[in-house]
This record gives C-alpha cells, structure tokens and sequence, in this order.
C-alpha cells in the first residue's frame, strides 16, 4: 500500500476512545471504514457518518470469522486491521481469579492474533496491507498491581515484532502504537476490572491503592504528560499512510518519558520508583 492511498480498514473496540477517535479519523481520509463493537449500538453513531458496523467478540472464534468473512466477501480484502480493542485488569497477582486472567489475555492477545491471522491470506494474495496493533507505553515496562495488563502489552510487543519480519516480504507492514497516559474513559473502566475483594488475602487495601494511582495518574497532574484518543487516531492515520512506516509509534509526552526511565533504572530502583506511588503488601497486610 502506497502513501495516501485509502482503502478498507476494519477496526476494533469501536464503541469508545481509541477506536471510536481513529474510525472518525480514517473516515475522515477516505477509506471505507468497518467500525466493530460487541453491541452494535455502541456505534451507530459511526454509522450515521458513514461506517460501515459490524459485531465483533474477541473471544468468540464464529464472530472474528463472520466480521472478517462479510468484508472480503464485498471488498476481496481487509487493506487495513486495527487491533484496538482491550482493556486492563487490576490487582494483586495472587488476588485475581484464573478466569478473569483468561479473559485478560483472550480479549487482549489472543483475540488480535486470531483476526490478524484470518485477514493475512487475502492481504498476502494483494501484496499489500497494513496491521496496526495498539500497545502500550505498558509492553516496556510494569507497574505493581496492574501485572496481567502489562503481560497482555509486552506479549503484543514480541508478537508484532515476529509478524512484521515474516510478513514484510508479502507487501504487508505490521506496526506497534504504543500509547503513554490517554485521557479517555480507561480510568472509568478500571474500576470495572478491578480484583473482587477478598478478606482471606493481605491485598484489599493494595488493590484500592493502585486503583486511586491509576485514576489519580489519568485525572490528575500526571494528565498533563497524557495524550488524547485523537492523538492516538492521528498516528494511526499517519503511520499507515506512510509508505515505509516504522515498526513502533509513541503517543503522547508521557510514553518516552516513562520508558526512557525504566530503561535507565534498576529493577530495585524501579521497585523504589513503584513504592513511593503504592504502599508494598507485607506480613499483616489488610484492608
């Protein structure tokens, strides 16, 4: 795909934020926009701008092939994937239920590559095409508390740098956004995913630390380093447009700041770094 040429870009987690930014943006540009949520309504707004709106569940095999299926059935072929949709889940790596950790990596990992690999084979029969996988400024570094999410973002960090060695002889560029603090609804959402409390472990009062950090660093003065869910759409727009895109973007002023100083740091300095935001568990811990 050369610079500036639009086409069809079918697009993840549309009801909110991020995606919702970046399928008002790519419409914006001229390309012919699948804009998918779980619940259609959640975007009918989008389609009263032109998208066109499709149900998709990440973690359902049917609806990843049907969503899939419906655009190359009109357009022979996905030209742009947007894997946008996820989410984070907080608390203590001993407090969090097993199947809130499968939801966390199916939603966030495994739902992405399953769609990537359902959209490859038409992509590869074009020689073209564009895979943008949205990261986090959270796949190069981890903050307590918040373990799984940051698993999900370095696992999409590994995956999208195999993917773009393997598929950049078929014409196709795989491309990592690594967005720093959003200001969106993502602190609104966490409380949603937060661990259940639990009486019988020394976590309660550090899980309702690190959530009061997370909203605190989306709502209060660390917002200023933060960026916006257009910001995000903006370098989407520009990395796909461009004819050699790099493999990683950073958005947002935060996004460096933060990885450049994990890089420079210890893990016992960072461990320090950490504790000074979110008291430590310790032997007598409880809510």
């Amino acid at each position: 795909m050369s610079s500036n040429i639009s086409g069809v870009a079918l697009i993840t987690g549309c009801s909110s934020g991020i995606g919702k930014a970046t399928a008002r943006k790519l419409l914006g540009a001229g390309y012919t926009v699948f804009a998918t949520a779980r619940k259609l309504a959640d975007v009918d707004d989008l389609a009263a701008l032109g998208a066109r709106t499709l149900a998709l569940d990440l973690t359902d095999e049917a609806s990843m092939v049907a969503a899939v299926a419906a655009v190359e059935a009109e357009f022979g072929a996905v030209d742009v994937l947007v894997n946008n949709a996820g989410y984070g889940q907080y608390g203590a790596f001993e407090s969090v239920p097993m199947d809130r950790v499968r939801k966390q990596f199916e939603t966030n990992v495994f739902g992405t590559v399953r769609l990537t690999q359902l959209v490859l084979p038409k992509m590869r029969a074009r020689a073209r095409g564009r895979i943008v996988n949205v990261g986090s400024m959270g796949g190069k570094l981890t903050l307590p508390g918040v373990g799984f999410y940051h698993a999900t973002k370095y696992a999409l960090e590994a995956l999208t740098d195999a993917l773009r060695f393997e598929v950049a002889g078929f014409g196709i560029a795989a491309i990592l956004i690594e967005p720093g603090i959003i200001v969106s609804k993502f602190a609104e959402s966490a409380s949603a995913s937060a661990a259940p409390a639990d009486d019988s472990l020394p976590y309660d009062a550090f899980n309702a630390a690190v959530l009061a950090q997370t909203v605190s660093a989306y709502e209060g003065p660390m917002a200023k380093l933060g960026g916006t869910a257009q910001d995000v759409a903006n370098t989407i727009a520009r990395a796909i447009a461009a004819k050699k895109p790099r493999g990683r973007y950073t958005v947002s002023v935060s996004a460096p700041l933060m990885i450049g100083l994990r890089r420079l740091m210890t893990d016992s300095a960072w461990d320090g770094f950490a504790a000074s935001a979110v008291k430590r568990p310790h032997a007598g811990s409880q809510a």
